[in-house]
């Protein structure tokens, strides 16, 4: 039976008061307020020795995030699958911001075998982890390289096994935070288990209604997963949030 959503579930940020700053504005005021407990009516979030992880930074909502945290202090990663496009999104943040501290590592959400040797290679790197960042996201036809519906595997199960992967470090580095960015699309979205079993797929069909479709039950998925690793995470001091970027 296909499950819907409780828009009420915690976990679920929907307004933090009603601060409007332009494009953007509202996700990235919301992120500094979920990073570091400050109402940006008073003053901006000082990220200072804060290391944060962003996938999807090299464009949209991801690079404009990436850029407000570089201003205010972060060390921040770009974590895209396009190697060039990635290096450029860092390099043109580094100069908008004037920080230094902004660097791109390549990571294919449609592939477990990249997420699983990102997540390696950033742990050898990187002693800390402040704030994880699940932004990437798309609405694309096709399948992964694991045999998953692309949207699927990108937008859910990507970052949940990202999310695993990192957890350990998130710990250890508490106080910390994993933001999902899902959508208010989420509200149309359902969890058919029978389709994701049978077809490995959110939904059937390629046309651009379906692929909707599986966008906004994707979505879904992202709320419910942020609920549930909140619920398990309680007491260790990584909270969870999960928002509609607008």
């Amino acid at each position: 039976m296909p499950l819907r959503p409780n828009a009420r579930e915690p976990g679920l940020v929907r307004d933090y008061g009603g601060v409007k700053r332009g494009e953007f504005g509202a996700l990235l005021d919301l992120l500094a307020v979920l990073v570091a407990g400050v109402d940006l009516r008073v003053r901006l979030a000082n990220l200072q020795g804060e290391k944060i992880f962003c996938t999807g930074g090299n464009t949209g909502i991801g690079k404009a995030t990436a850029a407000q945290l570089a201003i205010r202090g972060a060390r921040v990663i770009l974590a895209c699958r396009s190697k060039q496009r990635g290096e450029e999104a860092a390099r043109e943040i580094r100069m908008e911001t004037g920080s230094d501290a902004v660097f791109f590592m390549q990571l294919d959400l449609s592939s477990q075998k990249s997420i699983r040797s990102f997540a390696e290679t950033f742990l050898k790197a990187e002693p800390r982890l402040d704030l994880l960042i699940n932004n990437a996201a798309l609405a694309a036809p096709g399948r992964t390289e694991d045999g998953l519906g692309m949207i699927l595997g990108v937008n859910h199960i990507g970052p949940f096994l990202l999310t695993n992967l990192l957890l350990e470090r998130l710990k250890e580095c508490a106080p910390s935070r994993v933001i999902n960015v899902s959508s208010c699309g989420h509200d149309l979205g359902t969890i058919d288990f029978d389709c994701i079993n049978t077809h490995k797929k959110l939904t059937l069909g390629s046309s651009d209604a379906d692929l909707f479709r599986a966008y906004t039950h994707s979505k879904l998925c992202n709320v419910l997963f942020t609920h549930e690793l909140a619920k398990r995470l309680e007491g260790t001091n990584v909270t969870c949030y999960s928002l509609h970027p607008g």
